[in-house]
C-alpha cells in the first residue's frame, strides 16, 4: 500500500508530467479589433501574423508570449478602409510593415485569469501594454482570450486630420482568441 501511494504521488509530482502550452494552432486563432468612426462601432481583423507563446500554467516564470502582426493584413471590412490605413498617415506600412507585443511577465490573478505585460510596438514607438488574459485547459488544449484598449495617437496612428478622435475614436479595442496545444514539459 505505501509504494502504491508512494508511485502515485510521484506521477502527480513528476515535473516531466506537466505540460507546457507551446504549440499555436494557428488556423483556429484571431486577432480583431473594434473602433468607433463618427459614432458607429465597427470591427475588423488582421489576416497574417505569427504568435509564439511557451505557457506552464505551474512555472509562471518562464512564460512567454510573442506576437508579429503583418499591418498591410488588415481587414476592415472595406477595400478603401484597408487601402488607406496602411498608408503613411494611418500605419505607414512600407515603412513599418510589421507591429509587435513581447511580454515580460505572466502575473496569476486567480482562478483562469491573468495579467500578460509587456512591449507593444506600433510604428516605431514601443510602450508598456497590460492585456487581462483568460486561461482554460482541457486536457492537452489550451485557450487563450484577451482584450486591452490601444490608444491611438500614443503610436501616431490617424496622423494630420485623422488625429481628429471626433472623425475615428482614440480608443482601440484589441481581441485576440489563441489556441494553444501542449507537449510534454522540457527540461
Amino acid at each position: 500500500m505505501k509504494t502504491l501511494f508512494a508511485l502515485v504521488l510521484g506521477l502527480l509530482c513528476n515535473p516531466a508530467s506537466a505540460l507546457v502550452f507551446d504549440q499555436v494552432q494557428p488556423s483556429e486563432n484571431t486577432l480583431t479589433f473594434a473602433y468607433k468612426q463618427m459614432g458607429v462601432l465597427l470591427d475588423g481583423k488582421f489576416k497574417r501574423y505569427n504568435a509564439q507563446v511557451s505557457f506552464d500554467p505551474a512555472k509562471l516564470g518562464s512564460a512567454q508570449a510573442r506576437i508579429e502582426i503583418e499591418l498591410a493584413s488588415i481587414d476592415t471590412g472595406s477595400t478603401e478602409a484597408d487601402e488607406e490605413v496602411v498608408g503613411k498617415k494611418w500605419f505607414n506600412a512600407k515603412t513599418y510593415p510589421t507591429a509587435s507585443f513581447v511580454a515580460s511577465s505572466i502575473k496569476a490573478l486567480g482562478g483562469n485569469r491573468y495579467e500578460a505585460s509587456g512591449k507593444l510596438s506600433i510604428k516605431g514607438r514601443t510602450l508598456d501594454v497590460i492585456a487581462p488574459v483568460s486561461f482554460q485547459q482541457s486536457g492537452a488544449r489550451g485557450v487563450f482570450d484577451g482584450s486591452f484598449i490601444l490608444k491611438r495617437l500614443d503610436y501616431a496612428i490617424g496622423e494630420g486630420e485623422w488625429a481628429d478622435v471626433t472623425t475615428v475614436a482614440n480608443e482601440i479595442q484589441i481581441r485576440f482568441h489563441f489556441i494553444v496545444n501542449a507537449a510534454p514539459s522540457k527540461k
